[in-house]
């Protein structure tokens, strides 16, 4: 009896261990980042797979937006050091400019995941 509750445990012990690992190798998504700063974004184009994160961080004294040009995304109003961020998930071209400065411009360029498709 002794042994059959032992090899139970060991057992539970085994698939919780493999689940863990499950989680742990889980891969990180893809991220990319873009500077605000002297009225430019920087990079001002940016070219990454489906699934990458972008996060624009205001390194600027004085406030600004990101707001795609056809409505995809648009962060608050970021005060110096406020990030925001998007994750893109469909492959595509996606303008965008600070709507507090619309000569301030940007590109982002999404390519298929590697898999070929979109990302979940």
């Amino acid at each position: 009896m002794k042994e059959n509750i032992g090899r139970a445990a060991l057992l539970g012990g085994l698939v919780g261990l493999l689940a863990g690992a499950a989680v742990l190798a889980a891969p990180t998504p893809p991220a990319a980042e873009v500077k605000i700063d002297n009225f430019t974004f920087t990079p001002q184009k940016v070219t990454v797979k489906a699934g990458t994160t972008i996060t624009w961080v205001n390194e600027d004294d004085i406030p600004h937006t990101v707001s795609a040009t056809a409505k995809e995304f648009k962060s608050k109003v970021l005060d110096t050091d406020d990030k925001y961020s998007f994750t893109f998930v469909t492959p595509g071209t996606f303008e965008y400019f600070c709507s507090l400065h619309p000569h301030m411009t940007g590109t982002i360029v999404v390519e298929p995941a590697a898999d070929g498709g979109a990302a979940p």
